[in-house]
C-alpha cells in the first residue's frame, strides 16, 4: 500500500490522533516536506520498501560553491567531453561501441553507463543487443519523481533569519516552502521547492507564471515582500538529458530493483542515484555506486589484460593527494 493509505489507516483506527484546524495543516505541510523527499506524491509510495535508505551521520550540509569544486577534483587529469549525448550502444567481441547524436563513436573495452533514469525508462538509447529482461524489468519498475527549484535573489533580505520559510495548508500539494539560502551563503536568495505532481504542474508555466505564483506564496507570509531582481526556474521532468529529477519507490514494486539496475550486463556497468541500494536518491548514492561501478569495472578489465593490482594502488595513493577541502554549510 501506500504511504497516504498508511496514514489513513492509522488515522482511522486511532481517532484520537487525528487532528483539525491549524495542527492539521501543519501536518499536512509535513506531508509535503516527505514528498519532496521522494519527488512523488505519498500516494504513491510505497510503504513497504519508502524506508530502505541507510541514513548517513552527521545531519544535512549544502555545498555553499555548489558541486563544481567536487567535478573539477574528480576530473583532473580525464579526458571528459561535454555536449556529446548518446544515442546507441552496441557490445561487439569484448568491445562497446557508443555512438553519439551526430553519428560519431567512440569504441572501449567497457562502459559505465551512469545516463539517468528518467532517460533510460524513456529507451532514448538503444542498446545492441537489447538489455535482458530482468534489466528492463528494474528500468521500468523504479519509479522517477520530480522536484522543482525556483531559485529568487532579492535586493535586500527582508525575511527573518530561518532555514526554511513554511506555508502551511489543508493539503498537501498547497503547502509550501522556502529555503533560505542567505543563511548559508550570505546572498539574498530564497529557493521555492515544488515535488511530485506539483512539479509537474509548474512545469506547465512560463517563467513569469511560475515567478508570480511563487510570489504570491511568499506574500501571504510576508506581505511585505519586495519582487526579485533575478531569478532561476527548473524543469527537470521536461529537460531531455533527465527526465525527472531521482529515483523513488513505487507501490507494488519488488525491493530488489536497485541491485538489478546496478549489476553488469557483460561488459556494461551501470551507476548513478538509481543504482544505489542504499542511498537511492542521493548525490552520496550516485557517487558510490559510481566507485563501486568503476572498481568492478577494473577487475574485470585487469583479469582480461593481467594488469597487476599494484599499479592501481600506486594510481589510488596519488589521486588520494589530489582531494581538495569543501565549504559546506549547516546552515
Amino acid at each position: 500500500m501506500s504511504l497516504l493509505q498508511a496514514i489513513s489507516i492509522v488515522l482511522d483506527r486511532n481517532p484520537q490522533l487525528r487532528q483539525e484546524g491549524l495542527a492539521y495543516e501543519v501536518l499536512q505541510w509535513y506531508i509535503c516536506r516527505l514528498e519532496a523527499w521522494f519527488a512523488a506524491d505519498a500516494d504513491t509510495i510505497s510503504l513497504k520498501n519508502w524506508d530502505q535508505e541507510h541514513v548517513l551521520s552527521g545531519g544535512h550540509g549544502l555545498m555553499v560553491q555548489g558541486y563544481y569544486p567536487v567535478i573539477q577534483a574528480l576530473s583532473k587529469g580525464l579526458d571528459v567531453r561535454l555536449n556529446h549525448r548518446v544515442t546507441k550502444i552496441a557490445q561487439r567481441s569484448n568491445r562497446v561501441i557508443i555512438t553519439m547524436e551526430d553519428g560519431n563513436t567512440f569504441i572501449a573495452d567497457a562502459a559505465i553507463i551512469t545516463v539517468p533514469i528518467g532517460v533510460l525508462k524513456a529507451n532514448l538509447i538503444e542498446f545492441e543487443p537489447r538489455l535482458p529482461a530482468w534489466k528492463l524489468s528494474a528500468i521500468s519498475d523504479i519509479g522517477v519523481g520530480i522536484e522543482n527549484k525556483i531559485a529568487l535573489r532579492f535586493n535586500t533580505v527582508f525575511w527573518p533569519n530561518v532555514e526554511v520559510l513554511g506555508l502551511v495548508a489543508q493539503t498537501s500539494y498547497a503547502c509550501g516552502y522556502f529555503l533560505n539560502l542567505h543563511k548559508a551563503t550570505g546572498h539574498p536568495v530564497l529557493v521555492y521547492m515544488a515535488a511530485g505532481r506539483f512539479a509537474y504542474d509548474i512545469e506547465k508555466l512560463s517563467d513569469e507564471e511560475a515567478i508570480n505564483f511563487v510570489m504570491l506564496q511568499l506574500k501571504r507570509m510576508i506581505p511585505d515582500a519586495t519582487d526579485p531582481i533575478q531569478h532561476l526556474v527548473s524543469r527537470w521532468g521536461t529537460d531531455p538529458d533527465s527526465l525527472g529529477s531521482y529515483s523513488c519507490d513505487l507501490v507494488g514494486k519488488p525491493a530488489d530493483l536497485y541491485e538489478r539496475l546496478c549489476a553488469p550486463v557483460d561488459n556494461l556497468y551501470f551507476a548513478g542515484e538509481a543504482a544505489s541500494a542504499d542511498h537511492s536518491g542521493s548525490v552520496h548514492g550516485a557517487y558510490t555506486s559510481g566507485v563501486t561501478a568503476a572498481e568492478v569495472c577494473r577487475r574485470h578489465l585487469s583479469v582480461q589484460h593481467g594488469i597487476s593490482d599494484l599499479f592501481h594502488l600506486v594510481m589510488r595513493e596519488e589521486f588520494a593527494e589530489a582531494m581538495v577541502p569543501l565549504q559546506i554549510s549547516r546552515m
